[in-house]
């Protein structure tokens, strides 16, 4: 079922970029940030093709927008993400000042946005930027489902 309004660009975007994650064999997740309305850095899962377990989305688009900047802070940035951040995203999210965080469904299992250790909820978290969850929630959770069913 399609939200009863048309999605953000960079949404759809990061959705696209889950599904290429898919397609190479990643967890389904896509992640964009933005400055002014327009892509500076695009990321989607790739610890399995890397090798890396950092290569989460969100941290494959802020190092790609932060190259951009070339600066390691993304004042007056967005994040854009299908599925809600983990501890390890979250805490970057914070380092890198973002300013607003967008993502398509929640973690019950690994977020740590509104699940979990709520990371920007606890007195040592030093920015908090806006959260907004629950864009395109059905996409997103549609690719993860179908990922993992095809994986049991």
């Amino acid at each position: 079922m399609a939200p009863p309004f048309p999605l953000p660009a960079p949404m759809r975007r990061a959705l696209d970029l889950a599904a290429q994650a898919q397609a190479a064999g990643e967890v389904p997740i896509g992640a964009v940030v933005t400055k002014d309305g327009a892509i500076i850095g695009e990321g989607q899962n790739r610890n399995r093709r890397d090798n890396d377990p950092t290569a989460h989305a969100e941290i494959v688009a802020m190092r790609a927008a932060a190259t951009h900047l070339n600066d390691f802070r993304l004042t007056g940035c967005d994040l854009w993400v299908t599925l809600e951040p983990c501890p390890m995203c979250a805490g970057a999210i914070s380092h890198a000042r973002i300013a607003r965080l967008y993502y398509a469904v929640g973690d019950p299992k690994g977020g740590a946005i509104e699940q979990g250790p709520r990371l920007f909820g606890q007195p040592q978290c030093l920015h908090r930027p806006d959260v907004y969850g629950g864009l395109a929630e059905v996409e997103a959770s549609t690719l993860l489902r179908a990922f993992f069913a095809a994986r049991r």
